[in-house]
């Protein structure tokens, strides 16, 4: 099967190196995959994060057929396939380890999105999804069960992901939680914190658009 979707690839690989420069990933850690049709473009695995190249980009069905011989998948394939399974309104999505919003994940708090209005607008709630090894069924069945309830996912001792219509949509997500994340660690040594009010959510989601179950796309 011909792949071709050079751009797409391209797309793909862009935004892995754009990841690993905003210092939201580590050279080995992390994935991003997009929806083509029938087809997901996803990064591999044993890669340079930070030199990726559209010819690195596997190519694989959404029952988990790898469409690219020879090429090694990411370990987390499965997972994002899960998404896109439960999510058929997703477009791209973006798993990255940004240092302050995975801490958020080994701590018993809560990143506080109602600091600024574009935290919340973005982004809503983020959801948590339990504990499962790296790479596992397991996992992938756990945040295909998040992210049903928002667009952010914050993995328990793991990381973060998030999706969107597109696949910029979901690395922006993934830089405003970090953003988001780092607001409220220096709102919790500052102390003091004046988070949005009820009144003023509502304001913004009168003009910007409620958010449905806090999945509706943010709107700029």
């Amino acid at each position: 099967m011909a792949i071709g979707r050079e751009a797409e690839r391209e797309e793909v690989a862009s935004i892995m190196r754009r990841l690993y420069i905003r210092g939201l990933t580590t050279s080995s850690g992390g994935n991003v995959s997009l929806r083509c049709g029938d087809v997901i473009l996803i990064t591999p695995s044993g890669t340079d994060k930070g030199e990726m190249i559209a010819d690195e980009i596997g190519a694989v069905t959404l029952d988990g057929k790898s469409l690219i011989p020879g090429l090694k998948l990411s370990i987390e394939t499965e997972m994002h396939l899960e998404v896109f399974r439960n999510r058929p309104d997703v477009s791209g999505i973006v798993h990255a380890h940004p240092v302050t919003a995975s801490a958020f994940t080994a701590l018993d708090a809560e990143i506080d999105t109602r600091l600024t209005a574009e935290t919340w607008h973005v982004l809503g709630v983020p959801v948590r999804a339990p504990y499962a090894l790296m790479g596992t069924e397991e996992l992938a069945r756990v945040v295909g069960q998040a992210v049903r309830k928002g667009n952010a996912v914050l993995m328990e001792n793991h990381g973060v992901l998030t999706v969107g219509d597109t696949l910029f949509q979901a690395f922006d997500r993934m830089e405003v939680l970090e953003a988001a994340a780092r607001m409220t660690w220096i709102a919790a040594t500052m102390g003091c914190s004046r988070p949005l009010s009820e009144t003023r959510i509502r304001e913004l989601e009168e003009i910007y658009g409620r958010r449905d179950n806090k999945r509706t796309p943010a709107k700029y």
